[in-house]
Formats: structure tokens, sequence, C-alpha cells
């Protein structure tokens, strides 16, 4: 009985050492996956917050586009102050729109295509 005891303990211990090491290596990967999914790409980033919240030029913040987020977040700050009057509300939908569109195109193109175009390149506009 003392060395089935001395057994089970034997495979209790070598299991949780398989077990330690497999923990290790997923924890590895893990966090090589991280390092990669918000390195230099932030399409996806950028491509959902330019759906969203595309009126207020968040998503050229986070490209780093910053003239091109501030004009926008002036025309939709404008936009929002002229509609209590009436005039704005002719041009509330235009930067919304304008995001909806970008937010298409960024999350349409390929991983390279974006990084290409919008990081390389800099490209501001559509």
């Amino acid at each position: 009985m003392s060395e089935e005891k001395k057994d089970l303990g034997d495979q209790a211990e070598e299991t949780a050492k398989d077990f330690k090491e497999e923990a290790k290596k997923t924890a590895n990967e893990f966090s090589e996956g991280l390092k990669g999914a918000g390195g230099d790409n932030k399409k996806i980033l950028a491509g959902i917050l330019a759906i969203i919240v595309g009126s207020f030029g968040i998503h050229k913040f986070i490209l780093g586009y910053n003239k091109e987020g501030f004009i926008l977040l002036g025309v939709s700050i404008l936009a929002y102050v002229l509609s209590c009057v009436g005039i704005g509300l002719l041009f509330v939908w235009i930067p919304g729109i304008i995001g909806l569109v970008e937010g298409i195109i960024y999350l349409t193109k390929s991983d390279e295509e974006f990084y290409n175009t919008y990081q390389v390149g800099k490209k501001p506009w559509f």
C-alpha cells in the first residue's frame, strides 16, 4: 500500500511538471501573440473606431494623423453647435459618413496593404 502511494505521488509529481512546462509554453505563445497584435499595424482598432465614433476623428489620432483628426473633430463640434440654430443639421452627418467609409476601407484592406498605405505611405484621407 505504501508503494502504491509512492507510485501515485511520483505520477502526480510528473504530471504537475508536464502541466507546468505546458503552461509556460502556452504563456509564451500568448505573450508573443500579444506583441504582434498591437504592434505597428493598427488596422482593426482604427477601423472599428472609425465606424463607431468616426465623426470625432479618433481613428485619425490612432494612426498619427493629428491635423486630420482635429479637422474632423472641429467640423463635428461646429456642426453640433450650429445644429442648435438649425444650420448645422445639414453638416452633422458629413463627418460620420467620412468615418464610416474610412472604417470600411480600413477593414477591407489586407494587413500589408493597410500598413503600406496608411502607416508607411502616410495617406491621410480615404
